[in-house]
């Protein structure tokens, strides 16, 4: 499993108030409960040495020890107290319970309810205001049961998988690594054995899927994608491409990921998207039409115009 930069800060946050509420925890239990090997655990351990608390004097250092196997804590009451939520966080946190309780084949669905009951009582207004999301899973059921059993059994999938960009159907074999949702939306990831890469695919995209009778191999070194910075990374070769957006076609902003976005007056923008396919670039460019107007790079607007110059002649 991936650990991100958020998974770790998460960690480190509630790893002093466990180890304080306890007096003395070892390496190994503490290991364990925060589902980390101790080798990643004794990583953080040294990376807490670092941390100085302002309180009560500047420049305390906190107060670690985990020789011999046993961590304690001292000097950090003013961070031993458990986390507390704001509104908003508990509003999010129980959405969030929700929406994996709903996932079909979910082993865990009876521990989440009890969980989320507990939430609501305590979250108050926070509680409230998280009813009136409506949390639905996209994806198909069935495909998303077969990826959880490819998982759970350590075998590959086979998938055929609509890529939207460029409008087709792909074939492809993948070793899946883990099931994530991110903004809503719920995606595979996994090593595709077409790509020789680690990909996502969104679960609402995937047509049909298979487990099949091979083990899952995922090369040695090969890791999740870390998502802090977006579902979108791009690359060196992807396109650059500019946009001078009218009012009606601001909503690309919003839709897209945007490497920057600059207004215009009067209810237009000039945005910059990246994208690793000319072709979804032209097909977005046609399908705005007077809402957009690609600008750079020169030689993709020049073959947009053409696109354009040639479906309005079959109209004539």
């Amino acid at each position: 499993m991936t650990t991100t930069s958020s998974d770790r800060l998460s960690r480190l946050l509630a790893l002093v108030p466990y180890v304080v509420s306890r007096d003395t925890v070892s390496v190994a239990e503490a290991a364990e409960a925060f589902g980390v090997t101790e080798r990643e655990l004794r990583d953080d351990l040294n990376l807490l040495w670092c941390l100085e608390l302002r309180s009560p004097d500047p420049y305390c250092p906190i107060d670690l020890s985990y020789e011999g196997g046993d961590i304690t804590v001292a000097e950090a009451e003013s961070i031993s107290r458990p986390l507390r939520l704001g509104a908003d966080e508990a509003a999010a946190l129980l959405v969030a319970l929700r929406m994996l309780a709903e996932l079909p084949g979910s082993a865990e669905r009876d521990a989440l309810s009890r969980v989320v009951a507990k939430l609501e009582a305590a979250a108050g207004g926070a509680a409230e205001a998280a009813r009136q999301v409506s949390v639905e899973v996209d994806g198909r059921a069935g495909a998303l049961g077969q990826v959880q059993e490819a998982l759970r059994t350590g075998r590959r999938l086979f998938l055929r998988y609509y890529v939207a960009g460029r409008d087709e159907h792909t074939e492809r074999e993948v070793d899946p690594m883990r099931v994530l949702v991110v903004d809503g939306r719920t995606y595979l990831e996994g090593w595709c054995r077409r790509a020789e890469a680690v990909r996502l695919f969104r679960m609402d995209q995937i047509t049909s899927v298979r487990v099949l009778e091979v083990a899952a191999s995922v090369p040695d070194g090969v890791a999740g994608r870390d998502l802090d910075g977006g579902l979108y990374q791009g690359s060196a070769q992807d396109v650059r491409a500019t946009f001078e957006l009218a009012a009606q076609g601001r909503w690309v902003a919003d839709h897209y990921p945007c490497e920057s976005a600059e207004e215009l007056g009067e209810g237009r923008m000039r945005i910059v998207l990246r994208a690793s396919d000319a072709r979804w670039v032209r097909s977005l460019a046609l399908r705005l039409g007077d809402q957009a107007r690609l600008v750079a790079p020169a030689g993709l607007a020049e073959e947009v115009r053409g696109d354009a110059e040639r479906a309005l002649a079959l109209y004539t």
